[in-house]
């Protein structure tokens, strides 16, 4: 009997296949990648234009850039049952870094994000919890009935209000919306009941008029007002967004060309080589450079969702997901406030803009992406 049983075994692991080709043995998805060269390349020559052809950013750029790839091919070596039983330890120091934030962090235009440690370049403990909120999420929920129940929901939506919190007082509301984005698409992955849903967009209702008038500052509010009309302030806060319009609207279909946009070259808008980048690229490569940058994002989210889609258990499956539609998030509302449809909330265009946190977080989120791919262990036939 005990030989059957080994026999046995050895049939089933000689059954299990193992990822073909090299780059799936280095862990890597050779379509993801190829995705992720293509638009950080497309990124370069944007922001070589966009900083008018500081080649010294471009340098930093594809400095961070390297470093950024390195990151994710460490990342998806990793097994993804470290990264679950780890999550709650990430999460942890998180939290307790955001507090550091708090109490002795650098502040800079009158926000305090960073943390400056010595001897060692300045970080942004909110930037890694767009990581740690999904891994904290989806390990919570994972290890528990699915759909979630109403205290398993309860105590999600808990995890997420705390660095929220954290970050909105910085203040970074940006972040802090995608942060909560990241953690609520793990909740909906998770298969959350519509009365939920329903009952938490009630709640959101009820309590926008207590934040705007108590828990908005006066800039956030500006941010909004100048949303809805930016002509009530044409030379000052409806400045940046009223010569972004312009400068999209000036490349009509196909662009004035490469490196001739008058809007970003003459200086007319500001931040043209970090939020508002997408406005070069319009005025530049007219619609159709929008349209084909649009394309590679989709293509991008619809890699990850798929991934997720394959992955093997249910916290592989909501992490996976919710790091997938969070980087869609990040491009729809970049593009959204950069266009006027959304309000500014200086949100970055992932892997485009010039940055370098953000940049090594992204490209971390996509080497868990590629971990949670290929450590998958399947039968052949």
């Amino acid at each position: 009997m005990a030989a059957r049983d080994y026999q046995h075994q050895l049939t089933s692991e000689a059954r299990l296949g193992r990822p073909k080709g090299w780059l799936a043995r280095l862990h890597l998805d050779p379509l993801l990648l190829l995705l992720l060269l293509v638009l950080t390349c497309a990124g370069m020559v944007i922001l070589y234009s966009g900083s008018n052809t500081d080649i010294e950013t471009l340098e930093r750029q594809a400095i961070r850039m390297s470093l950024a790839f390195v990151v994710m091919f460490a990342f998806a070596q990793i097994d993804p049952a470290v990264y679950r039983r780890w999550g709650p330890w990430i999460y942890s120091a998180g939290v307790i870094a955001l507090i550091a934030v708090a109490v002795v962090g650098v502040g800079a235009k009158g926000a305090q994000r960073w943390l400056q440690l010595p001897g060692l370049p300045r970080v942004q403990p909110s930037e890694f919890m767009k990581i740690a909120m999904p891994l904290m999420a989806a390990w919570y929920l994972g290890s528990r009935s699915l759909p979630p129940r109403l205290g398993s929901t309860a105590v999600c939506l808990l995890l997420i209000i705390v660095p929220v919190a954290l970050i909105v007082s910085q203040p970074d509301l940006g972040t802090g919306l995608l942060i909560t984005v990241s953690g609520v698409f793990v909740l909906f992955l998770a298969g959350i009941r519509w009365r939920y849903i329903v009952a938490f967009a009630g709640l959101i209702g009820l309590a926008a008029p207590v934040m705007w008038f108590f828990g908005m500052r006066e800039y956030q509010k500006q941010r909004v007002l100048t949303f809805l009309n930016p002509e009530s302030d044409p030379l000052g806060s409806g400045w940046n967004i009223i010569q972004s319009k312009t400068a999209i609207g000036s490349g009509g279909f196909s662009g004035k060309g490469y490196l001739q946009g008058t809007q970003s070259h003459l200086d007319f808008l500001p931040e043209s080589h970090t939020d508002f980048i997408v406005a070069v690229l319009a005025e530049e490569f007219g619609f159709m450079g929008v349209i084909a940058l649009v394309v590679v994002y989709l293509l991008i989210v619809m890699r990850g969702l798929y991934i997720a889609a394959q992955a093997q258990d249910a916290f592989g499956r909501m992490l996976a997901g919710s790091l997938t539609l969070t980087f869609f998030i990040y491009a729809f509302v970049n593009m959204g406030m950069v266009s006027g449809l959304l309000p500014v909330v200086g949100v970055p265009l992932p892997l485009v803009s010039y940055g370098g946190t953000s940049i090594v977080t992204l490209m971390a989120a996509f080497g868990i992406l590629m971990s949670i791919h290929t450590h998958r262990r399947f039968l052949t036939s």
